[in-house]
């Protein structure tokens, strides 16, 4: 029988679905370059710890950018509410499950102090460390000028879904190109996953865009909200983005994809797919120096109304050290991942982060099972 189409749908992919395919010309890991720059920021690997409270506070954001990353501290936290955090956090790695998600809600519930955004971000400029904050869209107007005043050097705006067009009773919304106008800083902004929602937010002169909408182990907007497009599909679309912005005006802004990480695969094939730098959440929770103490938790979670995630035990696998550069006590690829990344470049022979969006890509769902019996079997 015959019938009509109302909407057309297309296929797309995440990191379990496809593969890189190795170069006809291999190179040396380390002659390859993946420097990742912000502006004026150059930073010598191209990875971002997320502004999870679980993730970055202080300590973390100066070792982070110490060993050549960037971190980015949750104005919006535990971190600007508490004087105390760290007993606030051991609260909740402490609390039982079924206790988890409403003492959440009762601990983001306390207000925001001025002054702490202040501390925490003068901490961290005090330590020699490069310092990037994140706030949500609704409190940007408010906070950005703290953020300023205490010399922040790089500013994301924040939140599940995020446009250059928003729809509200506010007679004046947040506006980007003033925003940048008025702070003196680059501006990151995120998140989005399609190509005609990255390309306007580029339009804004802001300085990178966050790619992916749900997930990150800890989130489940896509659960809650059935809103999301797989990352590799969401990093080549807006990768796309990205080249059709530089072709109209000559400035190339990094595009960073945020979320889903497990291990170093993964990150190098978001870069074969087009990303300039990855962003990491449960990966680093699992840092020694995390301070989750062990556990992980999504920024939607203490929604007093639709939490958008859950508390996560990830455990403590190795120093950050170690996540990042080896030597690796594992063998799921969750550790050296700058290793994984440089050694996947030198066997598709590209040099530099640019030479490996060039990389080819395959539909390649059984890519992690294929001949793997013995270690399935053992599991």
């Amino acid at each position: 029988m015959a019938t009509g189409q109302f909407k057309q749908l297309r296929r797309s992919y995440g990191f379990d679905e496809v593969a890189i395919v190795p170069g006809d010309v291999t190179a040396n890991p380390d002659q390859t370059n993946i420097d990742f720059k912000v502006d004026n920021f150059t930073f010598t690997i191209p990875i971002i710890a997320s502004a999870m409270d679980a993730v970055t506070d202080v300590n973390f954001a100066i070792l982070m950018s110490k060993l050549g990353g960037l971190a980015v501290l949750n104005l919006e936290g535990v971190q600007t509410r508490y004087d105390n955090p760290e007993e606030v956090l051991s609260e909740i790695a402490q609390a039982p499950d079924t206790e988890a998600t409403p003492l959440l809600q009762k601990i983001y519930s306390q207000p925001i102090k001025d002054n702490l955004i202040g501390e925490r971000i003068q901490a961290i400029k005090k330590a020699g460390a490069v310092c990037a904050v994140s706030v949500a869209p609704a409190n940007t107007k408010r906070l950005a000028p703290i953020a300023a005043e205490a010399k922040a050097d790089i500013f994301v705006v924040q939140s599940t879904v995020t446009s250059a067009k928003h729809i509200s009773k506010s007679y004046r919304g947040l506006i980007f190109p003033e925003l940048r106008q008025s702070i003196p800083m680059p501006i990151i902004v995120g998140n989005c996953v399609s190509y005609s929602a990255c390309l306007e937010l580029l339009r804004t002169g802001i300085s990178g865009v966050l790619v992916g909408i749900g997930p990150g182990a800890a989130c489940t907007t896509r659960e809650v909200l059935g809103v999301g497009v797989p990352q590799i599909t969401a990093t080549i679309d807006c990768a796309a983005a990205r080249d059709k912005y530089l072709s109209e005006s000559g400035k190339y802004i990094p595009i960073i994809t945020d979320g889903g990480f497990r291990k170093g695969g993964e990150l190098c094939k978001a870069f074969a797919a087009g990303a300039d730098a990855v962003m990491l959440g449960s990966v680093f929770a699992q840092a020694k120096e995390s301070p989750g103490l062990g556990y992980h938790w999504g920024m939607s979670l203490p929604h007093p109304a639709l939490p958008r995630g859950t508390r996560i035990k990830v455990g403590t696998t190795g120093t950050l050290e170690q996540i990042l550069f080896g030597p690796t006590s594992v063998t799921d690829g969750s550790q050296n991942l700058v290793g994984a990344l440089r050694t996947a470049m030198g066997v598709c022979g590209a040099l530099t982060i640019q030479e490996m969006h060039k990389v080819e890509m395959v539909v390649a769902p059984a890519i992690t099972t294929e001949g793997k019996s013995w270690q399935l079997s053992a599991t």
